[in-house]
């Protein structure tokens, strides 16, 4: 059974929160092993404030870095089915051709790390005709400024916003842009049970 996806608990924990999101998108609960979840929560959440504080400036991109690599390991040693690939700088953008798009039309998922105020990870889901269907850890209930930005609650086990594509490939701080280029990264996931490959997707014509 695949489980609906969770907000973040903290003002800090986004990016454990869409990785767990991840897994609970591709996997469904009786695959998950304790492992996984226990790894997530220990790699994430390493930065320390200004005042020393641990944890309360979030999740580096080192330890986004070493996760994905674990999680890769993971997947080979059989113990789940899960396969990841980081991504940084000019790899990541969004749009035609890209990886990114690319791990979504074969039924991958990806954290991102994008700004919401400030540095903030969310997961994206889907895409379809420049829009890009996203779970943001961060709850809200009212509707956004941006007229193109949809919150959409419908849809617990998926997304809950759906952001034109336009939006992430800023050089900004603006909300949902991925920012300056040097900064970007990514983390690809896919469960390869289920990934669409070319094996899967030939169409037959009589």
């Amino acid at each position: 059974m695949k489980n609906p996806l969770h907000y973040q608990l903290s003002e800090y924990d986004c990016g454990p929160t869409a990785m767990l999101n991840g897994m609970s998108y591709l996997f469904s609960r009786e695959e998950i092993p304790p492992e996984v979840i226990r790894n997530i929560m220990l790699y994430c959440l390493d930065c320390y404030s200004a005042e020393g504080v641990p944890g309360k400036s979030g999740t580096s991109t080192a330890a986004m870095m070493f996760l994905s690599n674990w999680l890769n390991g993971f997947g080979r040693i059989g113990q789940l089915s899960v396969s990841s690939r980081y991504l940084s700088g000019r790899n990541v953008y969004v749009g035609k051709g890209g990886e990114i798009n690319d791990a979504l039309c074969h039924g991958g998922a990806v954290v991102v790390r994008l700004f919401y105020d400030e540095p903030h990870y969310v997961l994206l889901t889907g895409e379809e005709e420049g829009k890009i269907r996203m779970f943001d850890p961060y709850y809200r209930d009212e509707p956004f400024g941006q007229e193109d930005i949809i919150l959409d609650m419908l849809h617990p086990f998926s997304y809950n916003r759906i952001v034109p594509e336009y939006y992430f490939n800023r050089e900004t701080e603006d909300i949902y842009a991925l920012g300056p280029i040097e900064g970007r990264e990514a983390v690809l996931l896919f469960n390869e049970e289920t990934r669409l490959t070319e094996d899967k997707t030939i169409e037959y014509f009589i």
